[in-house]
């Protein structure tokens, strides 16, 4: 059975007399020091010497190079993952380090010899801070992958606790767990809602609809993004009611008109991929080399030409349409 953590099932006294460093002190870096610091904790920063180091010591943090956060007690790592295997911590054993992401564990390209944990905001890193500051917390998985104290849970959710990272509840995952369900969505359900969307288009192209129409009617007039956030509010049964009974008809009565089309299997082949560490290797691999073919794909799909696209539309639909018409 699914376990799920809560505040009252953290105390901050595990904490006690514990100096924490963060390193990194990016997107997820300085919302997580800020939040530590501002729940009573003792927290320095550690960051190379850059304008990353200049806003550390500018928001009143103790910045030293990253290295020096070997000696602390608890290490929280806040960087990508690809750099994560590459910093040289030598962490105490005693200490807890503590990745917002379960890949590096998750497919061995980072064990330190102490307790290590997983802390994963549901949640970009600006809006750790802004959830936080604003008192509403938000939603984290949590996992604990190593275990040499005996300490390594109680502290795991005491650091959750004071980033705010329980306040919404947080879901028992490991590391590898955590992994997959973040690369799958982005491996499996990105690609296959991409080929929904570009296959609606092109339906709709053909009945001579208007392109600017249809990408208004998919992203830019934000329905689609509200209707989700009801579902996250609500539910998917309360914000039905928001929809005219013809709409309700409509969804309903054509659900299982796809089912012959066989996506499963695809994904479950992708999933082969991700489960193995065959992408991770994939990944390494692309990264080595100064990641070539990546920037063939952002060129190809994410390029110029699409950048102009939506840029103009931008500049005809939505907040910035009047401006431009010198309204």
């Amino acid at each position: 059975m699914t376990e799920f953590f809560y505040e009252k099932d953290a105390d901050l006294a595990a904490l006690d007399a514990q100096q924490v460093a963060v390193v990194g002190y990016g997107n997820q870096g300085r919302p997580w020091a800020l939040n530590l610091r501002d729940s009573g904790l003792s927290v320095s920063v550690h960051v190379r010497a850059d304008k990353s180091r200049e806003q550390a010591v500018a928001d009143g943090f103790d910045a030293a190079d990253i290295a020096d956060a070997s000696w602390a007690d608890i290490i929280c790592v806040l960087i990508p993952d690809d750099a994560i295997p590459h910093l040289g911590l030598s962490p105490k054993s005693d200490a807890l380090t503590i990745v917002a992401s379960g890949y590096t564990l998750a497919f061995d390209r980072f064990s330190p010899d102490c307790d290590i944990a997983m802390i994963a905001p549901r949640m970009l890193g600006p809006e750790v801070r802004r959830c936080y500051a604003e008192g509403v917390g938000f939603i984290t998985s949590i996992g604990v992958q190593t275990d040499v104290t005996g300490t390594a849970e109680a502290r795991t959710l005491a650091v959750a606790k004071a980033i705010g990272g329980l306040r919404q509840g947080a879901i028992a995952m490991t590391p590898h767990q955590e992994a997959v369900l973040d690369l799958a969505v982005e491996q499996l359900l990105s690609p296959v809602l991409t080929h929904v969307n570009t296959s609606f288009v092109l339906a709709l192209l053909e009945l001579g609809i208007p392109l600017e129409a249809i990408t208004t009617e998919l992203f830019y007039s934000g329905e689609v993004e509200r209707n989700y956030r009801l579902l996250r509010e609500v539910g998917f049964v309360a914000q039905l009611d928001h929809h005219s009974p013809a709409s309700q008809y409509g969804q309903l009565s054509r659900r299982g008109r796809f089912d012959h089309v066989d996506v499963a299997t695809t994904m479950r082949e992708l999933l082969d991929d991700i489960t193995t560490g065959r992408f991770a290797d994939e990944w390494d691999a692309e990264s080595a080399v100064g990641a070539p073919r990546l920037a063939e794909l952002r060129d190809q799909h994410a390029g110029e030409l699409m950048k102009a696209v939506e840029a103009d539309l931008r500049a005809k639909l939505g907040p910035e349409a009047g401006l431009m018409a010198g309204e």
